[in-house]
């Protein structure tokens, strides 16, 4: 949710950031207002939140109606000022936990094993926040001049054995959560603004995450600071039908520990996409990292001083081959042209290392300066 002219700054529900450093919490980083938690994930019902730094231990609720009261809280108490409010809903990340009253009528379906019934529960009780959202802005009068981004950080999340199992439908694409295969990143988005943008469109162009940030600050009609290097850019002028473009040239890259350019990385081109495949030993974290993930929920004052350690030791395998598919023509990326366009595939993969290199450069710096 987003005002004109940026003034209150709140962030509900989950940040995955400053669970080990203080420096990144959400306090530190912009945000007047916060309650939420830093680490990776929440049990649902035994949850433990941060209210701008202070811990308060679960009362009961359940986590996603926690949030979806906090967040219209916020809407309470600044309704009347311009404001920002950031809710990043933690469902339907495991632990696969949802209420009876969302459960059971999936499971009676019959359609769905208890895995995937349970995601469906968990999500249809993150819309009905959603409708809790959009009640508060039409109790103060201020819907029609606020707007309002709904999306999701990545693809769904697949594996699991039998009825745990939460492999299901994903438009066919190939990949899931933590690839950079189409399944894994490409996500919807709905923007809803009736005083700015006109409604019952579909925007087929590829717009990244990084977009957004220079995009509201545009909508707010605010400048952005002109020694401020961005990665993303204003794509107002399109969403309004006024002209311009977006940019036709993307990067994505994530694993495990230390980053590398030669797993689980693609660069976006236009049409073309190359992909450097993941690499299995690259992609696992060890088991004494997912203790402390585990201790950082119940006990954090018990890892509130840690001295990250170096990270396990591993071996990892030479890369598999890039891979080069063409989107607009197969989106599903069953058709490998590598082989076929050897010298197109060589130039992305060079202008993949370049960013990288560059990116790279920049995390280094900040862990030097740390």
């Amino acid at each position: 949710l987003f005002r004109a002219e940026s003034y209150a700054t709140g962030l509900v529900g989950k940040w995955h950031l400053g669970a080990l450093d203080p420096r990144y919490h959400p306090n530190a980083r912009g945000f007047d207002e916060f309650v939420g938690f830093c680490g990776g994930w929440q049990d649902y019902y035994r949850w433990r939140l941060d209210y701008n730094g202070s811990s308060r231990p679960a009362d009961g609720r359940y986590l996603t109606d926690v949030f979806t009261e906090e967040a219209c809280g916020f809407i309470e108490r600044h309704a009347r000022e311009p404001f920002f409010l950031h809710l990043t809903y933690n469902a339907p990340h495991t632990p696969l936990q949802a209420p009876d009253e969302n459960l059971c009528p999936f499971l009676e379906d019959g359609r769905f094993n208890w895995g995937v019934a349970c995601i469906y529960a968990m999500i249809q009780r993150v819309d009905q926040g959603i409708a809790c959202l959009l009640a508060e802005l039409d109790r103060h009068g201020i819907a029609e001049n606020t707007i309002f981004l709904f999306t999701s950080d990545n693809g769904p999340q697949f594996g699991g054995q039998g009825e745990a199992c939460t492999t299901r439908f994903n438009c066919e694409y190939n990949g899931a959560k933590g690839s950079v295969l189409e399944g894994g990143i490409r996500v919807p988005l709905l923007i809803r603004w009736p005083e700015g943008l006109e409604g019952g469109r579909q925007f087929h162009e590829m717009v990244h995450f990084v977009d957004w940030l220079p995009t509201l600050v545009a909508a707010a009609g605010l400048d952005l600071p002109a020694d401020l290097k961005l990665d993303g850019d204003n794509i107002l002028p399109v969403l309004r039908g006024e002209g311009g473009k977006v940019n036709p040239r993307r990067y994505w890259q994530w694993n495990r520990y230390t980053p590398l350019v030669t797993c689980n990385a693609a660069i976006r081109d236009g049409d073309w996409k190359l992909v450097r495949p993941n690499i299995r030993e690259a992609m696992v974290v060890s088991e004494s990292d997912l203790q402390m993930d585990q201790g950082l929920k119940y006990e954090p004052d018990k890892y509130r001083d840690i001295a990250r350690d170096p990270e396990p030791e591993r071996e990892v395998p030479p890369p598999p081959p890039p891979q080069l598919f063409n989107i607009a023509e197969d989106p599903l990326e069953g058709e490998n042209l590598a082989d076929r366009e050897p010298e197109r595939a060589l130039r992305l993969l060079r202008e993949l290392e370049t960013w990288f290199e560059e990116v790279d450069r920049e995390r280094r710096a900040i862990n030097d300066d740390a």
